[in-house]
């Protein structure tokens, strides 16, 4: 009979035998018999005899979409796999993204640039600018919006709005032989996080990955859409529910949908039951480890290289069904899992590699849940404060009559871009009216104009201390900003009316939405946790220091963290 303890040790190897293949093709579906997390023995990472002063050979730089400070500390006490390694590394629970536009392309701005969005120009998923000939006037972060073949909708995915460099791109200007690749489902996740000179890029596109226009799909790419369309086609069982998520089994009404029961089957045919499913995380690992061994990332004398991973499961699966619910507590397992198995695969190919994790904004769950979880206030932004409804309002008001609205924007909140067809007095007058109206609306905690915005200073010190209108200054672009900003109060979430796949989200400058976790981890390097707040702008400059690579005065408004536990200063070598 096998003791007890090592049935344990053995269902832990299991289980890191199935590893991401398990996560892609669902075989994890069919482990109900497993024990449950707790049961397993902590997942170990590789033990060094002292800590490295030589630059890594290969940076993993990981994004996980959504993934709050608060979710990393409710489900921290259940991490047996990849999260447990990084937390014996340098752990920083609350970092921010110090901005008010709290959004995917933002956030993935300020990770691998050192700098705020402020200087990014990534202000947003999408702006508006006036001048272009494009009718509805709109601008996606990640596209060539000059390129008659891109829109919104279906980008011709381009860096081009990105004012900065990225880490990746510093470090191919200093050492050609360096090698720059990003993977994600999200295609602004890629750009923004690779930046400019990008060798390998790949991203999620209806049912399989691709690339930029005109790039052949590498062989690992082209293995792994092989692996994902045999998934689709046949189809994958329910996950399973580990014990510590079955509490939060119970269905809650969302609008027209049901959240919190969900157990992501995979269905025959229907690839977005791939996209929404952790079973989409483990895609993207599974190809980020084949580019590392195909191209032989970290493998070369004269270079380190750089592997950017965006995951984007928890992002979908946040909006779909909320923060709190099931669905939410299975991602996060299966993804401890994945971690853990792909950096397994990266010990296994003997690389010298270093670690960072974090997020490019956190997440609010759905109103519907929060009322029964003690905030009743929690509540849908009201239609009345969408920018056509506005506009309507104040041309009816006003008088003003333009063949096109006399207000833009992307949603009841956040940036309002007034009509530049109309005469200045008669922008005027609009712009007063907006203001006054957005104000007397119960929903509205804050309203700046640019010119209160573009006049307050650049913030500084720690983030959570940060005023309102010094938040939103930190995502503020005098070119690409609108004329008013409004911010709702808090808990009220900028969904009008939810419905399947569209239940819950964030971009407030809460700090629900702002502070994530930040994790640093390199074999051989002591470990320790710093519960002061940190900012995601300063992860490009502690990695830029442990790289030995000198960058120009000014080039970060971040600041390199020592995250060497021990002795040692690992921004010793900050340029």
């Amino acid at each position: 009979m096998i003791p007890t303890a090592s049935r344990r040790s053995l269902s832990a190897r299991v289980l890191r035998g199935i590893g991401l293949w398990s996560a892609v093709t669902g075989l994890a579906g069919c482990a109900r018999d497993v024990p449950p997390p707790l049961a397993l023995a902590p997942h170990p990472a590789p033990i060094a005899a002292a800590a490295p002063t030589t630059p890594p050979k290969l940076i993993v730089a990981i994004a996980v979409d959504q993934f709050s400070a608060d979710l990393f500390a409710q489900y921290r006490q259940h991490f047996t796999g990849g999260f447990a390694r990084l937390m014996q590394g340098a752990v920083f629970p609350s970092a921010y993204q110090s901005h008010a536009a709290t959004e995917t392309c933002p956030g993935h701005s300020t990770l691998l640039t050192g700098v705020h969005p402020s200087r990014t120009g990534i202000i947003a998923n999408t702006w508006f600018d006036l001048a272009q000939k494009r009718a509805d006037k709109s601008v996606y972060c990640a596209e060539d919006e000059h390129d008659p073949a891109s829109t919104p909708a279906d980008p011709v995915v381009s860096a081009m709005h990105l004012r900065v460099p990225t880490l990746g791109d510093r470090m191919k200007a200093a050492n050609l032989a360096a090698r720059n690749v990003a993977v994600s489902a999200k295609d602004r996740a890629v750009v923004m996080m690779g930046g400019h000179a990008i060798d390998e890029g790949y991203w999620w596109k209806k049912d399989a990955f691709t690339s930029f226009t005109g790039r052949a799909l590498a062989p690992a790419a082209v293995a792994e859409n092989a692996s994902t369309t045999a998934l689709i086609a046949s189809g994958a069982p329910a996950l399973p529910v580990p014990a510590w998520c079955e509490a939060r089994d119970r269905p809650i009404t969302a609008g027209t949908a049901v959240v919190g029961t969900t157990r992501f089957t995979v269905e025959k045919g229907e690839p977005e039951s791939l996209r929404v499913s952790p079973r989409m995380d483990g895609a993207v690992l599974d190809l980020a480890a084949r580019l590392v061994a195909d191209m032989g990332l970290g493998k070369r004398e004269e270079a380190s290289d750089l592997l950017s991973v965006s995951l984007s499961a928890t992002d979908y699966i946040g909006h779909a069904y909320g923060t709190e619910g099931v669905e939410m507590c299975v991602q996060v397992s299966q993804l401890d899992t994945q971690l853990g198995a792909f950096f397994d695969r990266l010990d296994a190919m003997g690389l010298d590699y270093a670690v960072v994790l974090s997020a490019d904004h956190g997440g609010l769950d759905t109103p519907e849940r929060l009322e029964q979880q003690g905030l009743p206030r929690a509540g849908h932004a009201d239609v009345s404060l969408t920018p056509n409804r506005l506009s309507a309002i104040i041309a009816a008001k006003s008088g003003i009559r333009s063949a096109t609205p006399l207000v833009r924007g992307e949603g009841p909140f956040g940036d309002y871009y007034i009509n530049r067809e109309i005469t200045p007095e008669q922008r005027e007058k609009v712009q007063a009216m907006l203001v006054a109206i957005l104000r007397a609306q119960p929903q509205v905690a804050y309203v700046f104009t640019r010119d209160e915005i573009a006049h307050t200073p650049m913030p500084a010190g720690n983030p959570q201390d940060w005023t309102m209108r010094e938040r939103v200054r930190a995502s503020f672009d005098v070119e690409r900003s609108g004329d008013v900003y409004s911010v709702l109060a808090r808990a009220v979430v900028p969904i009008i009316a939810p419905r399947p796949g569209y239940t819950a989200t964030h971009g407030s400058p809460y700090d629900y939405d702002r502070r994530v976790p930040l994790l640093f981890w390199r074999k051989g390097v002591p470990g320790m946790e710093q519960p002061q707040p940190v900012e995601t702008v300063d992860i490009a400059p502690t990695l830029a220091a442990i790289l030995h690579l000198k960058t120009p005065e000014g080039a970060f408004d971040g600041r390199c963290l020592d995250i060497d536990g021990g002795p040692a200063n690992s921004c010793q070598h900050q340029p």
